[in-house]
């Protein structure tokens, strides 16, 4: 006879009541227009099993922050999103204006000034097939977490890369910020299993791509900011921004040219600097791959200026800012 509990669902909403995980600290609210709400307690963020965003990966999302209650690049982000949903055909569940006024009321419920915003739309529950048809239609979901920083350390004497043996994702698979994320989650397992803090792609012919979730930059000796094209990679909100400020110190000649090109392992190393750049720790640099030392194994001074340019964009810049409070 079996001892497993057939449980009613008083029996399980008193479970997932009494569940708490340290992660749990750092989940600070939830909307769902499953719910038609808004959650608090992190053992009620859930998404139904059939979702197809949970059994195909069908839905596409977004991650953005709050910082000093004023959201960062949210309508960049909000683009991005369009341009995934296009591509696929996927409807929004709301509104663009709707969407916004969500975005913030969900914030507020958080009650914290900094926080990471993660936006999903998925094509919704509806049988377990392959068929986007059978579901009864997209769902929004919107989690608040908290805004983590990486360990300052980590600024100070710089990340370390190597090359990932995980193809890239074909075709406009590369350019859709999906769910179905299963080769950047293998690029992460990889980067932690050689001891390394992020591995980057390469496409078929060789030339560089991104991280699980970052992008790549490279400062050439002749002092050009490059970054790979964007045919086969996301376009980065963080990497886009950058790439605007970066113009200030090309008028102060610390820079002399910024562009897109095909980039090589071998540009890598004969880097001046090189740099990471993603949504939470805005830009790092990069002072070792592949176990090779990048210029004189320090953070440059490009890095710190880029960091220190979106670091101040995020604080005074209105026109890529949306109040929250």
């Amino acid at each position: 006879m079996s001892s497993i509990p057939r449980l009613s669902f008083q029996d399980t909403i008193q479970r997932l009541q009494s569940l708490h995980f340290e992660h749990h600290a750092s989940y600070l609210s939830m909307y769902s227009t499953w719910y038609g709400g808004i959650v608090t307690d992190p053992a009620l963020m859930l998404v139904p099993i059939d979702d197809h965003l949970v059994h195909r990966g069908d839905g596409i999302f977004e991650a953005f922050k709050c910082v000093q209650g004023n959201i960062y690049l949210l309508e960049a982000h909000l683009d991005r999103l369009h341009r995934s949903a296009e591509l696929i055909d996927l409807a929004w569940p709301m509104s663009r204006s709707e969407l916004q006024e969500t975005i913030k009321e969900t914030l507020r419920s958080a009650n914290v000034s900094d926080s990471l915003i993660r936006l999903y739309i998925s094509r919704g529950p509806g049988d377990f097939s392959p068929n986007p048809y059978a579901s009864i239609g997209p769902q929004l979901y919107i989690v608040v977490t908290t805004l983590n920083q990486p360990d300052p350390a980590l600024r100070e004497k710089g990340c370390c890369l190597d090359l990932s043996s995980i193809p890239l994702k074909p075709g406009i698979f590369s350019t859709v910020k999906s769910c179905n994320y299963l080769p950047n989650a293998l690029m992460k397992k990889e980067a932690v299993d050689m001891g390394v803090d992020y591995t980057i792609g390469l496409d078929e012919q060789g030339f560089l791509a991104e991280g699980p979730t970052e992008n790549l930059g490279i400062v050439t000796r002749e002092n050009k900011f490059v970054v790979p094209r964007f045919d086969r990679i996301l376009r980065g909100t963080t990497l886009v921004r950058a790439l605007h400020l970066a113009r200030n110190l090309v008028d102060t000649k610390e820079l002399t040219e910024i562009k897109e090109s095909d980039l090589t392992p071998l540009d890598l190393s004969q880097a001046r600097e090189v740099i990471m750049f993603g949504t939470t720790f805005d830009a790092l640099p990069v002072v070792s791959c592949q176990g090779q030392t990048i210029g004189d194994g320090r953070p440059g001074p490009i890095s710190r200026r880029l960091y220190e340019l979106l670091h101040r964009d995020q604080l005074e810049n209105s026109e890529v800012l949306t109040a929250v409070f």
